[in-house]
């Protein structure tokens, strides 16, 4: 039913170029904005090496379907869930991958009936404070602030809201 490798990578690569969604990774040259994050969203997750993002907007139930389908796999190679929550109209999940007890992989997955987003970040990063995105208000914030904080560091030609 889908033909996506079992990594948040080639999650983002067969997706990044579909109608409706807004995808970014962070290059090497742009490290450095990772580096000056907000201090709010800094302690929240701690320090970040990599970073993609997307975003799936104005999905039907069968994309939506399919798109948890390809993060279920993604998450059971490698990953640990930290919460999951599963109901008719929210899928919420927040899995991590760890060397010995520092977590050093995490994604962030949540889809409703009508937008779909998924995070990848790679670091070094306080358990606790990931479990912390289980409350919808939590991961709301931080994406606005992680998404503002990408946007108004960008060069305003690489800007997509310019």
């Amino acid at each position: 039913m889908f033909s996506c490798g079992s990594s948040f990578q080639s999650f983002y690569n067969n997706h990044k170029a579909d109608l409706g969604v807004t995808a970014f990774q962070v290059p090497n040259f742009m490290k450095a904005v990772l580096s000056n994050i907000s201090p709010e969203v800094k302690h929240a997750i701690g320090n970040i090496s990599d970073f993609k993002y997307i975003k799936f907007e104005n999905i039907n139930t069968f994309k939506r379907q399919s798109l948890i389908t390809e993060m279920n796999a993604v998450t059971n190679n490698g990953f640990t869930d930290v919460f999951r929550k599963n109901d008719a109209t929210n899928t919420r999940i927040i899995s991590v991958g760890e060397v010995g007890v520092v977590v050093t992989d995490v994604i962030i997955f949540a889809s409703s009936e009508t937008e779909t987003t998924a995070y990848y970040l790679q670091g070094n990063f306080d358990p606790e404070k990931i479990k912390s995105f289980a409350n919808e208000e939590t991961f709301d914030t931080f994406s606005n602030d992680l998404l503002q904080m990408y946007q108004n560091n960008l060069n305003p030609s690489f800007n997509p809201e310019n």
